[in-house]
């Protein structure tokens, strides 16, 4: 979807839920690494974070803050250059984030290879799926694709670091 007067309001509402959600992606991943001190774990758990700001800031500029502009400015008045600095000003926190997310997936990934051996071959779909995020943001398909494979490999990730259940309590 391209920004401009038709989709402008569609563009900015848009972007309010994910400022909820898409920060919940980093959080996850660093879940994995709860309790952990050690050098991969701060590897991942740095990233996750970086994905996590800087895509948000991404959102905030170039999702609400754009298109809110855009929607005031009205129908069938030009893009002024003021609109234009605020992409300048979003898209290198878009480039920062994504690059860290896919850094978070290729650690989660090797950590789970390292732990838990080849069951956890299927998470490698999260390194595309961040790539795929990072070619295409969440636009439909490849994005909302990209964004669903990190999801549900990182809950595999999860599943698998779960270990065993705990014995039950008898009353």
């Amino acid at each position: 979807m391209h920004l401009t007067y038709a989709t402008s309001q569609q563009w900015w509402l848009l972007h309010v839920p994910g400022l909820f959600v898409f920060p919940l992606v980093g959080v996850a991943l660093i879940v994995l690494f709860r309790g952990r001190r050690d050098p991969v774990a701060v590897l991942a758990v740095v990233a996750a974070s970086g994905y996590a700001t800087a895509y948000t800031t991404l959102d905030v500029v170039d999702g609400i803050a754009a298109g809110y502009v855009t929607h005031r400015l009205g129908p069938g008045v030009p893009r002024p250059d003021e609109v234009r600095y605020l992409f300048d000003l979003g898209r290198p926190f878009g480039e920062w984030g994504s690059w860290a997310l896919v850094l978070a997936s290729v650690v989660v990934v090797s950590d789970a290879l390292w732990r838990v051996g080849l069951r956890a071959l299927p998470a490698v779909l999260m390194v595309v799926g961040a790539y795929l995020v990072h070619a295409f943001h969440i636009f439909a398909p490849q994005g909302a694709t990209g964004m669903a494979l990190v999801g549900l490999s990182t809950a595999w990730v999860a599943y698998l670091s779960a270990g065993p259940a705990p014995p039950a309590v008898s009353a």
